[in-house]
This record gives structure tokens, sequence and C-alpha cells, in this order.
């Protein structure tokens, strides 16, 4: 079955927010802090832009709480209700287009679920009801 993760957005303050869930939650970060300077396609950016987070995770437990920040320069807005997002993670990549397909129908799209360059088949969307999903397949993820 697939696994479900809340994914948070955030204006800038994803690492802020992140170092402070580190210190009441304890553990550490899966990985290190990315930043989306890091990422192709972010040369334009404004330097206050390439500082933010294009993607943090903190295990609680067995789960993950994930989060990055919005891009101005990209024309992304924070607006409450779009600063959270159901995140699957599921066990095969047809289970990954099975639900994509399925909970994107009459919604909108925001990324297709295609391969990334970070290495994952990812897409997101918002569903027909308003709900903001993450679709993430790795199969290290599944080990």
């Amino acid at each position: 079955m697939a696994k479900l993760n809340p994914y948070l957005n955030f204006d800038g303050t994803a690492e802020e927010a992140f170092n402070f869930y580190k210190s009441v939650f304890g553990g550490e970060f899966l990985g290190e802090i990315h930043k989306m300077g890091n990422a192709p396609g972010t040369e334009n950016l404004s330097d206050e832009e390439k500082n933010r987070v294009m993607h943090v995770a903190l295990p609680i437990g067995n789960d993950l709480l994930m989060a990055s920040d919005i891009v101005p320069g990209f024309g992304q807005t924070l607006t409450v209700g779009n600063n959270n997002y159901v995140s699957i993670f599921p066990e095969s990549k047809d289970e990954a287009e099975r639900l994509f397909k399925g909970l994107s129908e009459g919604g909108n799209i925001e990324m297709p679920l295609e391969d990334q360059f970070w290495g994952d088949y990812f897409g997101s969307f918002q569903d027909k009801y308003g709900v903001h999903w993450m679709v993430n397949y790795n199969d290290e993820y599944t080990k």
C-alpha cells in the first residue's frame, strides 16, 4: 500500500520552521536541506530566492514531515490552502501512474508525472475537490 506523508509549503521560512520542528521532535534531517539555487533553471533567480528551500525532510517516527519554499520568481504564491500537500509514496511505478491518473482526473496538474533530475518519478496536482497531492516514486524508498 502507498505511504502518505504531509508536505508543507512556506514563503521563505521553510528552513526556520524545520529547524524549529527539529528542536521539538528531535532527530536529524533526512539528507541535507536542498536549496533552490542548486536546481537547474534557477540561474536567473534572485540570491534570496536561490537560498530558499527546494526540499527538506524530517523523519518523525516511521513518517516524514517534508517541505519547500515557494518561488515568487517562478510565479508561485502562497495561499492558505495550497501550503499543504498529501505526498504519496507508492510501491511501484505502475501504482504511481494509477494513483496520479485517478486522483488528478478533473483536477489541475501542476507538474506532470515524470522522471525528475533528482532521480525520482514525481508529479503534483490539485484534485477536483481542491486537495493538493504529490506522487513520488523511487525504488529505493520501497526497500
